[in-house]
């Protein structure tokens, strides 16, 4: 696109309509790397400027979940080391696989990611926080390096399991985004650095993205919070219906 200030309020508002999606759901990634390469950017440095966008709505949509007393403070240690790990050897597959192929890997993974949300188990548990066992922290090590090896390589859709599994755990749907959340910053932040040193990031698009993500983020962690479980159980069933019918119908 010639007209840059056009550019940039596109990518603000397509950020902040996406950090309130990943905020209360998921997903918003859906939006915003065919948003980017709509404004001109080739495929994968599309997906590498996202994760810009994500570390700074992370950033934020984080810390507002901590001030508010909902962040699961040992559930979101546990992914450290795992997603870590999965995220550079996703993030330097991202960086090595070519514009067209590119393009079919990161419809087939929209798809799929979409279809493992159908799927999303639901608890009667009222858990606070997590508690290490064997089974479970085999679990979680697992769960977490499969969520930071496609975090890193695309993104998008990594939401939708985070919160599957942190409510198949017993968590409510407002603490699970706040891990979501946390993981979000972890994988985008040492994916973003490989992203970087491969050039593959574009400064400006990135900020405006991540600006309106930002402020997307702040608004919906607060409202999160009033709205309650019921509300967000919802919200993510419909999300995940209307990414289904968009994606089956692109």
């Amino acid at each position: 696109m010639e007209n840059i200030w056009i550019q940039l309020l596109i990518l603000f508002a397509s950020g902040f309509l996406a950090g309130i999606l990943n905020t209360l759901a998921g997903g918003g990634s859906f939006l915003t790397i065919p948003i980017l390469i709509f404004t001109g950017l080739e495929p994968t440095v599309a997906n590498a400027t996202n994760r810009l966008g994500i570390w700074i709505q992370s950033l934020f949509g984080l810390g507002k979940f901590r001030r508010m007393g909902y962040f699961p403070v040992k559930m979101s240690l546990m992914s450290v080391i795992p997603s870590l790990l999965g995220s550079v050897i996703g993030a330097y597959l991202a960086t090595i696989v070519a514009e067209d192929a590119f393009k079919k890997y990161l419809a087939f993974f929209m798809v799929l990611m979409t279809l493992v949300t159908f799927f999303k188990p639901q608890s009667d548990k009222q858990l606070t926080d997590f508690t290490l066992t064997m089974k479970s922290g085999v679990t979680a090590s697992a769960v977490y390096f499969f969520v930071g090896l496609y975090g890193g390589f695309i993104q998008a859709g990594v939401g939708f399991v985070v919160l599957a599994y942190c409510v198949l755990y017993g968590l409510d749907y407002v603490r699970g985004n706040a891990v979501k959340m946390f993981i979000n910053l972890l994988t985008a932040t040492l994916s973003l650095a490989i992203f970087i040193y491969a050039d593959k990031v574009v400064y400006l698009p990135g900020i405006a993205l991540g600006a309106g993500m930002a402020v997307g983020a702040v608004m919906a962690a607060g409202f999160s919070v009033k709205a309650g479980n019921v509300f967000l159980k919802r919200f993510v069933s419909v999300a995940v219906i209307a990414f289904a019918i968009l994606l089956l119908f692109k």
